[in-house]
């Protein structure tokens, strides 16, 4: 993955970091609000918490902040639209 000052780029992200982005954009996925969010994809708990954690941290997902433990919608950031190549550059 790139470092939280450089958002990776679309050839750095991982066939599962793809997959986890695209669950974001189609509004599938929610972020436990915590100091490591985790997330959730249809309801159930993503098995790669690490790479969660990395498009947490690298800025290409997030939510709105809530009590601990709290679930809220994950979305994506422009970074991650642009990673994602949703968007043009």
């Amino acid at each position: 993955m790139s470092t939280p000052s450089e958002p990776a780029e679309q050839s750095e992200l991982s066939h599962r970091a793809r997959a986890m982005l695209r669950a974001v954009a189609e509004g599938r996925a929610q972020l436990a609000s915590s100091r490591e969010p985790d997330l959730y994809i249809d309801g159930v708990p993503c098995c790669d918490q690490f790479t969660a954690h990395l498009l947490t941290h690298d800025g290409l997902i997030t939510a709105e902040h809530g009590r601990f433990g709290q679930l809220a919608a994950a979305t994506l950031t422009s970074a991650g639209a642009l990673a994602l190549g949703m968007v043009a550059a």
